[in-house]
Parts: C-alpha cells; structure tokens; sequence
C-alpha cells in the first residue's frame, strides 16, 4: 500500500517543537520525505496500522492536522513529479 501522508504541526512552543520532531521521524521510519511535511509510505496493512497509531499518539490533535491519502498499488499512474529533489522509488531495492 502506498501512502501519501502530510501534517501541520503547531510548533509555538517546546512541546510542539518536540512533536513535530516525533511525527518527521515515525514518517521516516516507513518511508521518505518529499516536501518539509510531506512523506510517501510504501507499507504493508500491519504497518500502515502501527504507523498511524505512532502517528496519532505522536500529534495533538486540538492543535495538529495530519492528513492521509491512500494511493493504492497503482500509485505510479497517480504521482507526477516536476522539478528539483527527484525523489526515489521506495519500492526499488536500496544498494549501499
């Protein structure tokens, strides 16, 4: 499953700071990032449910946004790039 997630945390103070520094990592755990609030997920069901449970916990949502598109396994057909930072394929392996 592929996963379009984006946020808006509210950092105004230290604890917002803090959330917004938890909420960037739980994203990078499962995939990459594509804008400051942005990240693409390539997750399987139980992971997708253990993100966006780190997720929910992570963010307050009286002050935060999180918003989730489920873009599905045809996610090529819908993702269209144009410009600097090419993002990489997260389903290609990784060679170190």
């Amino acid at each position: 499953m592929y996963v379009l997630v984006t946020y808006d945390v509210a950092t105004g103070d230290t604890e917002g700071r803090r959330r917004l520094r938890r909420v960037a990592k739980t994203c990078l755990d499962y995939g990459q990032r594509v804008q400051n609030s942005v990240f693409e997920l390539s997750v399987d069901p139980a992971q997708w449910t253990e993100c966006k449970n780190r997720l929910l916990k992570e963010a307050d949502v009286d002050e935060d946004s999180l918003r989730f598109y489920y873009l599905g396994q045809n996610w090529r057909k819908r993702v269209e790039h144009h410009g600097a930072k090419p993002s990489w394929d997260v389903d290609d392996p990784l060679i170190a």
